[in-house]
């Protein structure tokens, strides 16, 4: 299985800590936040990453070159224009293949071992995992009943923790261009495409200095 690491963003809500430095090469634990998330993926037999960038793309290129220092094989799809998370995906859906793959923000930390999604036979479009909403979030992003997700208030409430896998089927019928994936997953819910799943460990989604400054706390 492929995966994906979605690396184009400003990371305006970092500032000042962007000003010179794309939010995945923001260190934690002596090693830029992308490159664990690198680590994590080879580490559940993952060989082949797609990043895209487009924020001071050159830096994070740079750095991770071809992936084999890290294990694996790392192409880069360059934005040169901001497209959303919806249009990222869709721009490298080439170098991803026609089969299920990994998709994870390049700014969230967590401790779940990536084994079993790469393991997972896919019966659906999408297989979300899911966390505890935190307290900048508190009324989730979509509900979690019986392994599926839905945004129909059915089961519990819980937010979307940037980790998912994605068919590439559920981009059908898009053009390029900027869109972003949260209506791609409503529809895909609204035909009960969408399975999910809830981590019950360690997650942050690293938006803020404060939160970047709490998680190299929780690491040492």
């Amino acid at each position: 299985m492929k995966a994906m690491i979605l690396a184009a963003g400003l990371g305006s809500r970092m500032r000042p800590l962007t000003d010179h430095t794309p939010k995945p090469m923001l260190k934690v634990a002596g090693k830029p936040l992308i490159e664990h998330q690198v680590i994590k993926l080879v580490e559940a037999g993952v060989k082949q990453v797609v990043i895209n960038t487009a924020y001071l793309a050159e830096q994070i290129e740079e750095y991770l070159g071809d992936g084999s220092r890290l294990g694996c094989e790392i192409q880069y799809s360059r934005e040169d224009e901001p497209l959303e998370t919806g249009g990222g995906i869709f721009k490298a859906l080439p170098k991803l293949g026609k089969t299920p793959f990994i998709l994870v923000n390049g700014d969230v930390w967590h401790e779940l071992d990536y084994t079993h999604l790469v393991a997972k036979n896919m019966n659906s479009l999408a297989h979300l995992v899911l966390v505890t909403n935190p307290d900048f979030n508190v009324s989730g992003d979509f509900y979690l009943q019986e392994g599926q997700a839905n945004t129909m208030h059915e089961g519990e409430s819980l937010t979307f923790s940037g980790i998912s896998i994605l068919h590439p089927e559920l981009f059908t019928g898009c053009e390029p261009g900027t869109f972003k994936l949260a209506p791609l997953l409503k529809r895909a819910m609204d035909n009960e495409q969408v399975t999910a799943e809830k981590y019950t460990g360690y997650w942050l989604d690293v938006g803020t200095p404060q939160r970047l400054q709490a998680l190299n706390e929780h690491i040492q």
